[in-house]
Formats: C-alpha cells, structure tokens, sequence
C-alpha cells in the first residue's frame, strides 16, 4: 500500500502537510508544484488501498480526478478552505473543509491535531495573510512579539516561495523546501540553522522593493489594479505583493495582473475589512478560483482584460455610489 501527500506549495499547503507528519510520520510521494498547481490529484495514479492525504486544493478543481481515485479503491482524506461545491458522500472519504474567510488549512490540521504542533499553524497562517487568526491561534503559546514577528516573516518567506509560472521562477521546489524544513518540530531552529530560510529573506526583500516601486494603473476610494510585468521576480512576488497591499489598505480590494506571453496572471484580494468576494469574481472567468479573501485567475486572455477590470470595479462599488 502506498500513501501519498498531495498538497498545495506555499505556507499553508507546507506548514499543515508538516504538522501532519510531526503527528503521524510515515514514507509518502509527494505531489505538490507552484501555489497555482491546483489540480495536483491529476498527478497520482493510485492502486486499490492506496491512502491520500489532500491539503489546501480546492476539492471542486479536483472533483473529475478525486471521485476516479475514489472509485479506483483510493481511501483519501481531505484538509482544505477553499470554495468546495457539493461535497459527494463516499466510504473512501474523509472530508475537512471550512471556506470561513478567517480559517486556513493549516489552522484546520491544527484543529484536527487538538494544537499538538500549533507554532507551524501559526505560520502558515501568516503566510496566508491570516495575521489576525495567527495571533489568536499563538495565545496559547505565550509567545513574545519578537518570536510572533520572526514567525510572520517565515510564513511570508514560506509564501512567497510559491509564486511563479514555474518551478523554474522560485527559489526551491516546494517538495524541496518541504523536505529541508520538516526534519525542524522547532521553526525558530530552521530559522536559526537553514541557509535556504536566509536566501528566501534576502529574495523577497529583493523583490518586493522593486514591487513597490509600481504605482498603479488604476485606483478609487474602494478597489486598486496593478499590472506587473512578465518577468521571474514579478511574478514570483505577487502574492506577497497583494497581501501587503491588502494590510495597508484594509478597505480596498485589489487586484494584481502579472503579465505573461499571452495575456495575464491575476491575483485579487478582498478588503481585509470585509474578507468576501474575491472567489466569487475570479471564479466567473475560466481558470479562476480560490477562498473567499484571495483568489485568482491562472489564465486571463488580453482581449478580456476590459471585461475583468469592469467587474474588478464593479464588485467594490465606492460606499458613496453603492
């Protein structure tokens, strides 16, 4: 019998996937890619028997290639915040899943955990922009700001790693870097001892100077559009890029476009003040998806670039003409 670990390659796919096997060691395959490598269960070929852990992929992208496993003898067992749609019922199936605009998968391993390995759910929650649900989370923990702040920044790290069109644009392969931090049930020692969590710090200051030096193209009381240019570093920091746009500015939504040979990435984010919305309008275009607070579109055309600023606009109406 062969297990598999299928997860998503940023901090919260990493982090849940890394409480897990602090609980329950076992040999897994790791499936895993880019943070918009979606439909990750594509990629596993199970027998009868198998067992599959799924972490942080949205179960409605999956659905065609989860029910073949299912029906295929895999037994799979499902962690995840995203839009779900209708979650079939199965003996193989264990499901997970809360798409709460406060929750990650992270925190739901935790909770499934009973906070047996809480610090790295603390992480991966700041990875995902969750800073408030991070902090609640460490209460128990009786952390000093300086440690909550370290933590902050390895999720970001974490993060950041992610992003690209490619394994080709990030810094390490997310099974990589999963397998360099996991032998650590202590993150202040991988951050003290890993080289690999210095040049992830030294990359993303990098990237997010020349980020921030982008103003952009179109901005209102309630809603901003960047558009960043078809390049490794742009792309490989514009997840970090939105949510630090989206801590700065809490009332308004915005909405990242990283250019790309034939049209656009896009990366949106919700208002912090009020964390819906962002699924709901990438999800109207094809290739679009995600949680409630963040989403994005892996593929827009340039001849639809119009049509995606207009309902941008048009789902954060300014207060005054709502």
């Amino acid at each position: 019998m062969a297990h598999y670990d299928v997860f998503n390659g940023d901090a919260d796919g990493i982090c849940a996937l890394h409480q897990l096997r602090l609980a329950y060691p076992l040999d897994s395959r790791l499936v895993t890619g880019v943070k918009r490598d979606i439909t990750l269960l594509d990629r596993v070929v199970a027998q009868p028997g198998d067992e599959i852990t799924v972490l942080d992929i949205s179960f409605d992208k999956n659905r065609t290639a989860l029910l073949a496993l299912l029906e295929g003898g895999a037994r799979i067992k499902y962690f995840d915040h995203h839009f779900a749609g209708e979650i079939p019922p199965h003996p193989g199936l264990e499901t997970f899943i809360d798409i709460a605009p406060d929750v990650c998968t992270s925190l739901l391993v935790d909770r499934f955990l009973q906070g047996r390995h809480r610090i790295w759910a603390v992480a991966g929650a700041f990875g995902d922009n969750l800073h408030e649900a991070a902090r609640r989370a460490a209460e128990p923990l009786s952390l000093s700001q300086v440690q909550l702040a370290a933590l902050q920044s390895l999720g970001v790290c974490l993060n950041y790693n992610a992003y690209g069109e490619s394994v080709a644009d990030l810094y390490f392969p997310p099974d990589k870097l999963y397998r360099l931090l996991h032998p650590y049930p202590d993150p202040f020692a991988f951050m003290a001892e890993e080289d690999a969590f210095r040049q992830l710090q030294l990359g993303y200051a990098e990237d997010m100077a020349k980020a921030e030096g982008i103003a952009p193209e179109m901005a209102t009381e309630s809603c901003a559009l960047y558009l960043l240019p078809d390049a490794a570093w742009s792309r490989r920091v514009s997840g970090s890029f939105g949510n630090s746009l989206a801590r700065n500015w809490p009332r308004r939504a915005h909405a990242l476009l990283t250019r790309r040979r034939d049209g656009f990435t896009v990366s949106v984010r919700a208002p912090l003040v009020s964390p819906t919305g962002a699924d709901e309008l990438c999800r109207r275009f094809e290739s679009g998806g995600g949680r409630k607070a963040a989403a994005g579109i892996n593929h827009l055309p340039e001849s639809m670039l119009d049509e995606f600023i207009a309902q941008f606009r048009a789902a954060w109406v300014p207060p005054a003409s709502a």
